[in-house]
C-alpha cells in the first residue's frame, strides 16, 4: 500500500509552519509571563558595553573609505576568479584564453577608470 502523494505536501507545509511559529508562540508566552509590566527609568536608559553613552550617535565618514573598500572588494574578488585559470592554463583550449584575456581587459579598464577619477588617490 502506497501512501497517497499529497501527504507528503501536506506534511512539509505543517512542518514548515511549526517550526517558525512554535518558538514565536512561546517566545511571546515568555514574554507575557516574565516581562514586568512597565517599562522604568533604567529600562529605558541607553547602555551599550557598560559605557553610558555620550556624545552623537551619528559619525559621519568619509565616501572615500567605502570607496577603497568597493574597490578592493571588486579587485579581490577577480584575482580570486584568476586563479582557477592559473591553474589550469596549460589544458585550456584558445576560447578559454580569449575569455579570459578580455576578463582581465576589463580590470584593467576598471582599475584605470578608478585611477582617472582620482579613487586611489587619498585626500585627508
Amino acid at each position: 500500500m502506497t501512501p497517497d502523494p499529497y501527504l507528503f505536501i501536506v506534511i512539509f507545509i505543517g512542518v514548515a509552519l511549526i517550526f517558525p511559529l512554535v518558538p514565536l508562540a512561546m517566545a511571546w508566552l515568555w514574554r507575557k509571563m516574565f516581562q514586568p509590566p512597565k517599562p522604568g527609568v533604567q529600562k529605558n536608559a541607553i547602555y551599550e558595553c557598560g559605557i553610558e553613552s555620550t556624545g552623537d550617535a551619528q559619525i559621519q565618514f568619509h565616501s572615500q573609505y567605502y570607496l577603497y573598500a568597493i574597490i578592493f572588494l571588486i579587485f579581490d574578488v577577480e584575482a580570486i576568479f584568476l586563479v582557477p585559470f592559473a591553474v589550469a592554463f596549460g589544458g585550456l583550449p584558445l576560447g578559454a584564453f580569449l575569455a579570459i584575456l578580455v576578463f582581465l581587459l576589463l580590470l584593467i579598464e576598471g582599475l584605470v577608470w578608478a585611477w582617472g577619477k582620482g579613487c586611489l588617490q587619498w585626500n585627508r
